[in-house]
């Protein structure tokens, strides 16, 4: 080993985009919930997400040239599936994308979808490296891979670290679900949301959390309690993909979701968005299933196991949360001048479904998910968007 090291533990100082730093036997783990939300649900999809690291980054000033970060990743395994490959590591020097990595090996979690069980099998912990970074005081970021559960153990630089100043930009907070999350987008950094805050000029919190965006009152309270400037909410594909809920209850929980959220940031301006086209949920309510027929073309899509008809009992499909997300907005809106509304269609629509389908029938590939962020930093960030510089502040 270099003698020349220096070892900096990593603590939440280093650490941008998590509301809490867990201690492990092996290091630090981030979340993006706090204890309080995870010990009020037992659901084991939301435990992964919230722990899957999305646009959390260690954030440092540095000199140094040569850069590891000891990591222990938790991977996923489909049973019937084809492997998974490796998250990835995007490192920024002062803003641009300067590398990537990989760390291989760590624990493998497998899950049997046609069974629903999973088994969990302990593997060894490795090392993401850089080099060749420029000798000069300079701003380092380290995107940890948004789908790969990520403790982290210690960073050594041949140069000392100290915290990376504070830049002045405004802290955009966003929640949503798997789309949000990153679903199949390449790298930490190309999320849409990281796209978006990117172009933005923004800091990001994402608690975009896959299967997860449920209007669970926990979520609205991490939201509340969250210091942010600008705040959005992606609110619907979750609803129908769990056939959670029925209009009769949907109305009052979204009502109830932005009024807790509202206590924490009562002239924040926030922006809810209504969810992608995604054709096969536009009329057909949840839930979603996957379509192991699928497996041997080497990618499990999903199908729509509702019947449209049953939309005249209250089960949602896409457009009617969208009518209804519309309504709810315009109604508060004559009371909080604050708060926008956004159709999801503007972000993908049916032109761009043509152009660019779903491989899945769910969750946008690499490229979409540039075409979104571009979109919703245009859409939001604009002189007339729901984020543009005002002098509303958020608390």
């Amino acid at each position: 080993m270099n003698e020349n090291w220096t070892t900096t533990p990593v603590t939440a100082e280093l650490l941008r985009g998590a509301l809490e730093v867990e201690r492990t036997e092996y290091g630090v783990l981030p979340h993006r919930l706090p204890a309080r939300a995870r010990a009020q649900c037992a659901d084991g999809q939301l435990a992964m997400a919230e722990a899957q690291p999305s646009g959390v980054r260690l954030v440092f000033r540095t000199r140094a040239t040569t850069v590891e970060l000891d990591a222990l990743p938790t991977k996923r395994c489909y049973v019937g599936a084809p492997p998974r490959p490796d998250g990835v590591y995007d490192l920024l020097v002062d803003g641009r994308l300067a590398g990537q990595a990989g760390v291989a090996g760590g624990n493998t979690l497998t899950i049997d979808m046609t069974a629903g069980t999973f088994t969990h099998e302990a593997g060894p912990a490795g090392t993401v490296r850089f080099s060749g970074l420029p000798d000069a005081d300079k701003d380092v970021e380290i995107w940890l891979p948004h789908n790969e559960t990520t403790e982290l153990g210690v960073l050594r630089t041949d140069a000392p670290v100290e915290p990376a100043r504070d830049r002045g930009r405004k802290v955009w907070l966003h929640h949503g679900s798997s789309i949000s999350h990153g679903s199949d987008a390449a790298s930490p950094t190309t999320t849409w949301p990281a796209l978006a805050a990117s172009l933005g000029g923004v800091e990001l919190i994402n608690l975009g959390l896959g299967g997860s965006a449920l209007l669970d009152p926990f979520t609205a309270r991490a939201l509340r309690d969250t210091p942010a400037d600008l705040v959005s909410v992606k609110i619907g594909i979750n609803l129908v993909n769990a056939d959670l809920m029925r209009l009769r209850a949907f109305t009052p929980a979204v009502h109830g979701f932005l009024d807790t959220l509202r206590e924490g940031h009562p002239s924040t301006p926030l922006l809810v968005v209504s969810p992608l086209l995604c054709p096969i949920h536009e009329d057909t309510p949840g839930p979603s299933a996957p379509d192991f027929s699928t497996l041997g073309e080497g990618r499990l899509r999903f199908r729509a196991m509702g019947d449209p008809a049953e939309r005249a009992s209250g089960k949602l499909a896409l457009g009617v949360i969208r009518d209804e997300l519309a309504r709810i907005v315009a109604q508060r809106a004559a009371t909080d001048p604050h708060l926008y509304y956004l159709d999801g269609r503007d972000l993908y629509g049916e032109e761009d479904a043509v152009e660019l389908p779903l491989p899945d029938a769910l969750h946008p590939d690499a490229t979409t998910h540039r075409r979104i962020g571009e979109r919703f930093a245009r859409l939001a960030f604009s002189a007339d968007g729901a984020f543009a510089d005002r002098t509303a502040c958020g608390t």
